[in-house]
């Protein structure tokens, strides 16, 4: 049997509200309901840190000033993260639901990414790969019984920029127009995505007749915009919370 889930579509907003967001539909997901998929990019471009990394090793600070990019420190754990020229995913699921792995979230990434021609594999723990190169990488957060995944597929990459911010290699990271040949658009990349999370977590979306992804009622509710506003406001913007060692 499919599984009901909520599809949010937040479009680009700052770092600073997608991790607020982020925080509150984890918030939300605690006393259950439905899951949640979220989809959403970042403007401005902006650096997203681990939750245990320290800033001042893993990011260009004057760098970042320098060229309008916002630094974030993320609920989740792993490594420092560009984001520009992406979409991100987010998807919740409360205490009822049985909580599934990295793998198979992952999997339903890899579905988005045949639909639009890509062939890529799971590298464990958290990555995807198309060809040798990551193309996507993925977070969780676990809060009791609910769990948050977020990752992203990079639509175009920056390597010397990347290395600018963060110090890394170039060449490490591919993106869909290196693989395919061609641009692809952030909506282009949100549908594929959409159909693939359908498929590859068998869902169905809320709201629409049969489970088709609903074309109405992607926003979050009232109470969860509030409630992301104000973490973005008080945590994730917070010089304290994101500069802490």
């Amino acid at each position: 049997m499919p599984l009901k889930i909520r599809l949010i579509r937040t479009g680009r907003r700052d770092a600073f509200y997608n991790m607020g967001l982020d925080q509150a539909l984890l918030e939300g997901a605690s006393g259950g309901g439905l899951p949640v998929l979220r989809l959403y990019g970042w403007e401005p471009p902006a650096v997203s840190i681990g939750y245990f990394q320290k800033i001042s090793e893993v990011v260009n600070r004057e760098a970042c000033a320098e060229r309008g990019v916002d630094i974030v420190r993320r609920a989740s754990g792993g490594g420092a993260v560009f984001h520009q020229a992406e979409i991100t995913y987010s998807v919740i699921f409360p205490p009822s639901r049985t909580l599934p792995s990295f793998e198979s979230v992952c999997g339903a990434v890899m579905e988005g990414l045949a639909i639009l021609g890509v062939s890529s594999r799971f590298k464990p723990v958290n990555d995807i790969y198309a060809g040798e190169k990551k193309i996507s990488g993925n977070a969780r957060i676990r809060r009791g019984d609910t769990l948050l995944q977020h990752g992203t597929v990079l639509l175009d990459t920056d390597p010397d920029l990347m290395t600018e911010l963060l110090g890394v290699p170039p060449g490490r990271v591919t993106g869909l127009r290196a693989v395919l040949g061609r641009s692809v658009s952030f909506e282009e990349a949100e549908e594929a995505l959409v159909e693939g999370f359908r498929r590859g977590l068998s869902l169905e979306y809320a709201g629409e007749p049969g489970g088709a992804a609903p074309v109405s009622g992607c926003f979050p509710a009232a109470e969860e915009e509030e409630r992301a506003r104000v973490l973005a406001r008080e945590r994730f913007a917070s010089p304290e919370f994101t500069g802490r060692s």
